[in-house]
């Protein structure tokens, strides 16, 4: 089984996550890296993917710094979202070949990796045709956000899932350009902030099953930018 090493970065700046992985996906094209997954949380900001539709921003960039919040047109797939502390973000920097190219079951399995995350929590959680990530049911309310890309079968960006994040930055957009539906949390939904880092270890665990990997933690330890929530 192919390793899957996981290094916790703490909070990091959007930009600077985003280099970071332009970087591993290099590193990894040229066979110099195994297998990757960043874990993190980001500085508040809000990103537009290459399918997004500035309709979904309610500000412009100089009302999102009023409220302290980057503006950043990424080149994920998908429209806006937000990031921010709290909410877990997790990158997977994976080669695909031979055994996972197929786009399709690669968002599934990110998807999956979440609502089993979820699950570990006591919710069901599940997809909502048309609309991508992971949502709860009745109301329908979005707690996982997918925007990943794929270069030459080598991913990078991911998903985000929100635990402890402040959800009232999600009414600066219209989450992912979708009207009429609700975001929560794990802390909303339970009742009771969640460590971080307990989610970070079952969503790693989940994403490595799903994948067909082995989680190997990194070593030494990255030391980590800011606090965990």
């Amino acid at each position: 089984m192919r390793p899957l090493h996981v290094r916790r970065l703490g909070r990091v700046p959007y930009g600077a996550a985003w280099a970071l992985q332009r970087a591993l996906v290099a590193e990894r094209a040229a066979g110099a890296i195994p297998d990757t997954l960043l874990l993190l949380e980001h500085d508040p900001v809000v990103t537009l993917g290459r399918d997004g539709n500035r309709g979904s921003l309610l500000l412009d960039e100089a009302g999102f710094a009023a409220r302290g919040v980057e503006l950043v047109e990424s080149d994920r797939g998908g429209d806006a979202t937000f990031h921010g502390p709290g909410q877990l973000v997790a990158y997977p920097i994976l080669d695909l070949k031979p055994d996972l190219q197929d786009v399709g079951k690669f968002v599934r399995g990110l998807e999956q990796a979440m609502i089993d995350t979820v699950a570990d929590y006591g919710l069901t959680a599940g997809r909502d045709k048309g609309n991508p990530g992971v949502w709860l049911d009745d109301p329908p309310r979005k707690i996982g956000a997918i925007g990943a890309r794929i270069s030459r079968w080598i991913t990078h960006h991911g998903v985000a899932l929100n635990v402890n994040v402040d959800l009232a930055y999600f009414g600066l957009i219209v989450p992912c350009g979708i009207v009429g539906k609700g975001v929560t949390s794990l802390q909303r939904e339970l009742g009771r902030a969640v460590p971080l880092a307990e989610v970070e270890d079952a969503l790693a665990a989940h994403l490595a099953t799903r994948f067909g990997r082995a989680l190997v933690a990194e070593v030494p330890p990255i030391d980590h930018n800011g606090p965990r929530s």
